[in-house]
């Protein structure tokens, strides 16, 4: 995917006005339902280079935002949580099964635990798959059925199962072995600057998180609470949608959802986050 032309005094102007007010995050703790613990703070991974310590986006939103992810009764992504639930128990394909059929019932949480290790790489396919992928060849290859669109309301809906049901468990994405190349291309594409603002990933949530922008509180651009129930836009949101937002504002051509590019990217951002909880699906601006 080929980007527009960058232009470096728009992206100077840019990185001032980012620095033009300051707000910490704030110093508080998260306890879901009172009875599951998240870390949303904690030492970096060792291979961080410029930043000590990890942040949850959770500890930089409001009071009320922040309020919302407490109780599953008043998180709106929940209500995604249960339409997968749904349709974890319906049969559908050529093979008549449900999801149910090879990986048990809800309650017995099979998958607790998957969504803190993705993306990861499949030995099969030979690269790096994300959840979604895993989901998706589980549809096609076994159950006989078509293919869900990577940003649809179905997948999104799943993934936020998926995160739901590991909840709590730290974030502990491989990097290493034969998923270290994808890495390496994740890694460079969050530090280069990309459109006519001239902006890397990094510019925003390395450099300026606890900055804001406009009305918006920068984070560190963690991913652990994704698929997140974003109040602007009434709705679950994957993170490959986040990913293409985010280039899209530096006025550049997105790379595709679901894409190679985005999936190194999803790699490099998962393993920034090591050691936060899961705590998806979240409540963010």
């Amino acid at each position: 995917m080929r980007f527009k032309a960058m232009t470096a005094f728009a992206g100077a102007l840019a990185i001032s006005a980012v620095g033009a007010a300051n707000a910490e995050p704030v110093d508080d703790e998260l306890v879901i339902n009172e009875d599951v613990e998240i870390v949303t703070k904690t030492d970096a991974p060792e291979h961080m280079e410029y930043i000590d310590e990890v942040m949850s986006g959770w500890l930089f939103r409001e009071d009320d935002t922040r309020d919302m992810q407490r109780d599953d009764f008043d998180n709106p992504g929940m209500l995604g949580v249960e339409a997968a639930m749904e349709t974890w128990d319906e049969v559908d394909g050529t093979a008549g099964k449900a999801c149910s059929d090879c990986h048990g019932t809800i309650d017995e949480a099979q998958l607790a635990g998957a969504r803190a290790v993705y993306p990861k790489w499949n030995e099969n396919a030979g690269e790096v798959w994300t959840i979604e992928t895993a989901m998706n060849a589980c549809r096609t290859e076994r159950m006989g059925a078509e293919a869900w669109d990577y940003n649809g309301s179905d997948m999104i809906n799943m993934s936020a199962l998926m995160s739901y049901l590991s909840r709590g468990m730290p974030m502990n994405v491989a990097i290493d072995g034969p998923a270290a190349e994808t890495w390496e291309k994740g890694k460079e594409i969050y530090y280069t600057r990309y459109g006519q603002l001239e902006l890397a990933c990094a510019n925003c949530h390395e450099d300026h998180y606890g900055d804001m922008i406009r009305a918006d509180h920068l984070s560190q651009g963690q991913s652990n609470g994704f698929p997140a129930y974003r109040l602007k836009d009434a709705k679950l949101v994957g993170l490959h949608n986040r990913f293409k937002g985010c280039i899209r504002d530096t006025r550049a051509e997105p790379f595709a959802i679901g894409s190679p590019e985005f999936v190194a990217l999803e790699l490099y951002v998962a393993s920034r986050g090591n050691g936060l909880s899961v705590e998806g699906p979240s409540v963010r601006n």
